[in-house]
């Protein structure tokens, strides 16, 4: 059996978008309450009853959330142009090597604007 674990985590920053058209209100410094969900699917292991523990995805997570909360994105290698686009693809690369089965990464910039990203 193949199933999807999902584990969601939130972070607060503050960021610029340098590559916007002049006089964007995105230009000037703000801030987001962002939320991420980070995906696995795999095969449900018969004697756990699970894909992998989801403290595996924590364990990732946890040095990347404590370099981004209530940081300047901007200032994070990488991460100079922070749009949730950009910001997926590097969420992607820094937990893809410690995450067998990572399927997709979903970050929410405001209640009603996210990106998904599935690694193409």
């Amino acid at each position: 059996m193949n199933a999807r674990i999902t584990k969601t985590f939130t972070f607060e920053a503050a960021q610029t978008l340098p590559h916007v058209p002049t006089g964007h209100k995105c230009t000037q410094m703000h801030g987001h309450s962002f939320k991420i969900e980070i995906s696995a699917e795999g095969s449900v292991d018969p004697h756990t009853g699970w894909i992998y523990d989801h403290a595996m995805i924590t364990k990732a997570m946890k040095p990347l959330l404590e370099q981004l909360d209530h940081a300047y994105l901007n200032e994070i290698k990488g991460l100079e142009n922070p749009t949730i686009e950009n910001m997926c693809f590097w969420f992607w690369e820094k937990l893809k090597p410690q995450l067998p089965g990572l399927a997709e990464i979903i970050l929410h910039e405001t209640p009603t604007a996210r990106c998904s990203y599935r690694g193409k």
